[in-house]
């Protein structure tokens, strides 16, 4: 299956619109920067890998078409505006940093130059993600190459990235290799990312996989259901700590209460070295209307409080090992991730 999750068009960004999943197949396009920003804060497109290669893009469209008399000025503007679209997903900011490297080593050589430097860098981005999670595919299918009963949580599919996927990239690597297994595929309230995304790739790509709700989680690994449960990652704190989809921590916990490997997937954009622990990751709380309503349907009686975090962090004591396009990491994460980064 080829999902193109985005792709720069005509000098425009072309995104699969992923709220829509997986029932209608539409695609935006962004003519501006402010649109890409739009994009990424309304989820049209989610999942980090694919924040950031969608941010770099934006970054290059944005400086398209600035007026050279406040070219500067604008691209700070621009800088700003992604960044302000979502707060946990490292994956941006890296993304970001990447491109004012790109304006600060091109910009004494012209305007010209610089625009199109950024449109280089960013086509660049996208490439380095795909290569890097087929890499990654790798490593964690040879981990796993034992394993039958695969447990999910959100999406980390080609939905989630520039079209190959993290966690899914291992399935997908794993299906390759000619292996049979099957997946439980966690429902993930409230946005439903796993059973309109996951669900959806993981059809489309024929592997065997049955729908659950968050709650059953427990319930199957009591019953030993579940080998292990396999995960992408927002951030990855110096320490080990993950940001990922709320909910995370959760089947973590129930997974090292019944001595259940938890896995997680992720490229080295990921990992954020200067992030001490998992404490120190911003965790965005999204519109209430996520969790009270359900495709414009209310679901909760008006004037009740809703919390709605997006993530939740899973320390690194619960986790077995981490999955990178450069190999797999185990404890101690303190020492190992910032070799296994710097490597």
């Amino acid at each position: 299956m080829t999902v193109k999750t985005i792709e720069w068009k005509n000098d425009r960004v072309v995104m699969l619109d992923q709220r829509l999943l997986p029932h209608r197949e539409v695609y935006r396009v962004c003519r501006d920067y402010q649109q890409v920003a739009s994009a990424i804060r309304d989820m049209v497109i989610r999942g980090a890998p694919a924040i950031g290669v969608a941010a770099a893009m934006g970054v290059a469209l944005g400086a398209l078409k600035a007026p050279p008399k406040t070219f500067d000025r604008e691209f700070e503007r621009i800088l700003s505006t992604l960044a302000k679209t979502r707060p946990t997903a490292v994956n941006l900011f890296w993304a970001l940093q990447r491109m004012r490297q790109i304006y600060s080593d091109k910009r004494s050589q012209g305007i010209d130059v610089v625009k199109r430097a950024l449109k280089e860098e960013a086509q660049k981005i996208y490439q380095q993600d795909i290569a890097a999670n087929k890499q990654l595919g790798k490593f964690g299918a040879s981990l796993l190459r034992n394993t039958k009963k695969i447990m999910t949580h959100c999406n980390a599919g080609a939905l989630a990235t520039a079209g190959y996927g993290t966690a899914l990239g291992v399935l997908r690597a794993l299906k390759d290799s000619g292996k049979e297994f099957e997946v439980f595929v966690n429902e993930t309230r409230p946005f439903l990312q796993g059973a309109r995304l996951t669900a959806w790739e993981l059809c489309k790509e024929k592997i065997p996989a049955t729908l659950i709700t968050d709650s059953m989680a427990g319930y199957l690994m009591q019953r030993g259901k579940i080998d292990a449960v396999l995960v992408g990652c927002d951030r990855v704190a110096a320490n080990g700590d993950v940001a990922n989809k709320i909910g995370t921590y959760t089947i973590a916990v129930l997974a090292h209460r019944h001595a259940i490997p938890f896995y997680v997937a992720g490229p080295t954009t990921s990992i954020d070295v200067n992030c001490a622990a998992g404490k120190d990751i911003p965790i965005e709380e999204r519109d209430a209307k996520e969790v009270s309503h359900i495709f414009g349907k209310p679901l909760a009686p008006n004037g009740i409080r809703i919390l709605n975090p997006a993530f939740d962090v899973t320390s690194h004591d619960l986790i077995t090992a981490i999955i990178t396009e450069k190999g797999v990491i185990h404890p101690p994460y303190q020492q190992n991730i910032r070799t296994h980064v710097c490597h």
